[in-house]
């Protein structure tokens, strides 16, 4: 895997992030329409090639440009329903599989609630009583926020798999509510939902009959949800593991002793611009220069009490100018000398 794909499929919850093949879908829809998606992604900060990998992941600032890119390419204002048709039974991992053997249409949007992380982060859901109603809400009001065509794409691939569910393609929701302004032409809208749907709303949901959540579904299959919902929550241990500040901590510490790295050579490293670079990382609430001070501390104590190197050499080493350089910066860090630090470290 290249280290794009890496990157892309190592992207944690404390770095906002999608499931790579939402994207791949994206793309599809995209080159269904005789466009060069190819280019749109690259120009997006998105590796096509990365979207392969079952695991991959794509930084949220990323696939909101890919929506903005697509619209304006498209010159289609709701392009955002356009995407799920080209989106499979595996786009979102073992979560659609697991939502298809589930007991109930209630327990399958459960289900979706539970593992909605495997999604994306910015994604809020709940699913709430309403009378003789059960009402599906959709919030991305956390930073940084969805698109509008994000939360199209969201209310239209939930409802094809409600249907996909019931095997009734007539199959629809009561009510679909959304924030978004009505655009100059809502037709696309009615004809996907088959219901009247309210624009500029001050939230974002579908609501449907509870006698049509909680009718047993003919897919039916505890023991294949079950065994689904182990490869989700594998697949949400891994994504929390590691996150993008790690990975450039890991190369800063590996190249170190050649000399400081620069923020061009790590994001070469790791398959991206460092534009890219700095952006996610301030996604994590971090910096490359946050970064680079930690990494130069953490190797400067573990030289000092060491003692394999001289503290000249640290100096050089760490990128210092001087000798008195680093031994000030080395003060400020731990409030000790270098050679007050290696002789407590290091008693005799």
């Amino acid at each position: 895997m290249s280290h794009a794909a890496d990157w892309m499929s190592t992207t944690t919850p404390n770095s906002p992030s999608t499931i790579g093949s939402w994207s791949a879908a994206i793309l599809r829809a995209l080159a269904a329409r005789g466009l060069d998606a190819e280019r749109l992604a690259h120009e997006a900060g998105i590796d096509p090639t990365a979207l392969q990998a079952p695991d991959a992941r794509v930084p949220r600032a990323a696939l909101t440009r890919l929506w903005q890119l697509a619209v304006e390419a498209t010159g289609d204002p709701c392009f955002g329903l356009t995407a799920p048709r080209f989106a499979t039974q595996t786009s979102f991992h073992a979560l659609g599989y697991a939502m298809l053997a589930s007991a109930t249409l209630k327990e399958a949007f459960e289900r979706l609630i539970r593992y909605r992380r495997l999604i994306g982060d910015v994604v809020q859901l709940s699913l709430t009583e309403h009378g003789n109603r059960y009402r599906f809400t959709i919030d991305v009001s956390a930073p940084p926020g969805a698109p509008y065509e994000a939360v199209d794409a969201f209310t239209a691939v939930t409802v094809r798999q409600a249907r996909l569910l019931y095997g009734d393609r007539s199959f629809s929701p009561l009510a679909v509510i959304l924030q978004r302004p009505e655009p100059p032409d809502p037709s696309p809208f009615h004809r996907l939902f088959r219901v009247e749907v309210a624009f500029s709303q001050p939230f974002n949901a579908l609501e449907f009959a509870r006698a049509d959540m909680e009718r047993r579904l003919p897919a039916a299959n505890a023991e294949l949800a079950r065994q689904n919902e182990q490869v989700l929550v594998r697949y949400l241990a891994r994504l929390q593991k590691a996150r993008l500040s790690s990975r450039v901590e890991e190369e800063m510490l590996s190249a170190f002793p050649d000399g400081a790295p620069s923020k061009q050579a790590i994001a070469r490293k790791l398959g991206m611009s460092p534009r890219n670079l700095q952006r996610y990382l301030a996604a994590e609430g971090t910096s490359f220069k946050d970064l680079m001070n930690k990494a130069r501390v953490a190797l400067a104590r573990n030289y000092v009490e060491e003692r394999r190197l001289s503290i000249t050499e640290i100096a050089f080493v760490l990128g210092f100018a001087d000798t008195s350089t680093f031994s000030r910066a080395f003060k400020r860090w731990t409030g000790l000398s270098p050679r007050d630090y290696s002789k407590r470290s290091n008693p005799r």
